[in-house]
């Protein structure tokens, strides 16, 4: 296999990257990071300690000392160049997603493509980060405002698309002047290192960019809390959300959270079935059901339901299980036994208490199948719980009034999509409907590099996306010129 700074399987245990450079981990520590398809050992990963995030940070702060004065064309130039690198090195990306965190092939193809225009969309940004000119009340006055870096950001990513997300999560602090200390998810840090790698091959300054992995719930408060760390990005659990949310209040940080969601989809009687049903099956089976825009909750008019769950359940049958190389192979392992429990545990709960399983339900090794339930009530866990595997419901509503009603009657608020040939009732339910992000006649799941994406209650706080994040990631300082 190839070398193990520079990726697929790995044969010798990786280091951190600090500095610009490959870094031993304080405590001499080393973990294993699993194929979740066998769950054999894909490589052996440092385990960073509370120490090893103050080297990261400090070295972090010391680029940006550096950093912050450089020239808007000179971090364009990374970032450009970084795209090139990762087209380049797409198989090898493609590789560690499949091998690292079970993505069947169209899902990894689908997020190195998402992570190479994101970088080109940051590079666009070096160049808007721009200040105003105010008028002044006062004779002769110049008056002007400018954005500056903020400093240190701390970037935690979750698993499930650790490409798309440490991407984001690093590629608008690089290109307005920051510097960044990423906390990868412990199930899937080699992207993390790899991404590393193609920074400083990109000309990236040492220090910049570094990567501390290990396990969020032993390091991650000493990276939130560290005094030269300036914001806070994460992507994980409401419940994590919760806790970092608390110590950057105590800490005056800036927080970006995107967290959990319990999405619905809405299938009104004047919806296009066909595509209302392909819309349910992409949106809650891809990536076999973990991510935080899956359909979990998908709410069709009564007149239409029989017909819509004839179809859902026929397409869902067809969804393949196999080999995550082959591009028919649509639904892969769940990522760790904690995780699969999880699954097995809301789908055991609900046929206790009573609930029909219409598709799927079973069990092939790692992989849990397509999975729709019907009869799903209040007292059922996974009626308000997120599942975050390949597992949804379907309820039976009146029309548009009921389904914003059931829509709205969550803690959570990410995303939402409705299917109706009706434009006023499209519409309405955008208006209606507490959820960050809307879609008519398409997929709960998307997501774009620029456009603010996040959402409200339990699903976070703030947005991100490359135009948002200038406000984010820059802090305003007004200057006057008396002029005689």
């Amino acid at each position: 296999m190839a070398d193990v700074q520079g990726i697929t399987r790995q044969d010798r245990p990786v280091d951190l990257w600090i500095g610009g450079k490959r870094v031993a981990p304080e405590s001499g520590r080393y973990f294993n990071d699993r194929n979740p398809l066998d769950d054999s050992t894909f490589a052996q990963v440092a385990e960073g300690t509370a120490g090893d995030i103050d080297r990261a940070v400090t070295a972090a702060h010391a680029a940006f000392l550096a950093n912050r004065t450089r020239l808007a064309s000179e971090r364009e130039g990374w970032l450009c160049k970084a795209a090139e690198l990762m087209e380049a090195r797409r198989g090898e990306f493609v590789d560690i997603l499949i091998d690292e965190v079970g993505s069947p092939v169209g899902k990894a193809q689908f997020e190195v493509q998402y992570a190479i225009s994101c970088l080109r969309a940051a590079a666009g940004v070096c160049r808007r980060v721009t200040g105003q000119t105010q008028p002044s009340e006062i004779p002769g006055r110049f008056s002007m405002s400018l954005r500056e870096p903020v400093g240190v950001i701390a970037s935690i990513a979750p698993f499930n698309v650790p490409l798309l997300k440490t991407v984001k999560l690093s590629s608008t602090p690089l290109a307005t002047g920051n510097t960044v200390v990423m906390l990868p998810s412990e199930e899937a840090p080699m992207v993390a290192h790899r991404l590393a790698e193609v920074y400083r091959d990109a000309g990236v300054p040492d220090g910049v960019f570094n990567v501390v992995s290990g396990f969020g719930e032993t390091i991650g408060d000493s990276l939130t809390t560290h005094p030269l760390t300036k914001v806070v990005m994460f992507t994980g659990s409401s419940r994590v959300g919760r806790h970092i949310a608390a110590l950057c209040g105590q800490h005056m940080k800036r927080v970006v959270l995107e967290l959990g969601g319990k999405s619905p989809l809405v299938v009104l009687a004047d919806a296009d079935l066909d595509r209302a049903v392909e819309a349910a099956a992409f949106g809650q089976f891809f990536f076999q059901g973990q991510a935080c825009m899956a359909s979990s909750r998908i709410y069709v008019e009564k007149s239409i339901q029989e017909e819509f769950t004839r179809r859902f359940k026929a397409l869902a049958e067809t969804l393949e299980m196999g080999d995550l190389r082959v591009p028919s192979t649509w639904v892969g392992p769940i990522i760790s036994e904690r995780q699969r429990n999880r699954v097995r545990t809301h789908i055991e709960d609900a046929r206790a208490k009573g609930a029909k399983v219409i598709a799927g339900g079973q069990w092939i090794g790692n992989c849990c199948q397509p999975t729709i339930l019907s009869e799903v009530s209040e007292e059922m866990t996974l009626c308000r719980e997120e599942t975050f595997g390949p597992v949804t419901s379907i309820y039976p509503i009146s029309g548009l009034d009921e389904a914003l009603q059931r829509a709205n009657d969550t803690n959570y608020g990410l995303s939402a999509a409705i299917f109706t040939q009706d434009i006023s009732k499209a519409m309405a339910f955008v208006q209606g409907v507490h959820s960050g992000m809307v879609h008519i006649n398409a997929p709960t799941l998307h997501d774009e590099p620029h456009v603010p994406f996040g959402g409200v209650g339990d699903s976070g706080f703030g947005r991100e996306g490359t135009d948002i994040d200038i406000d984010t990631l820059t802090e305003w300082k007004w200057v006057t010129i008396q002029l005689p």
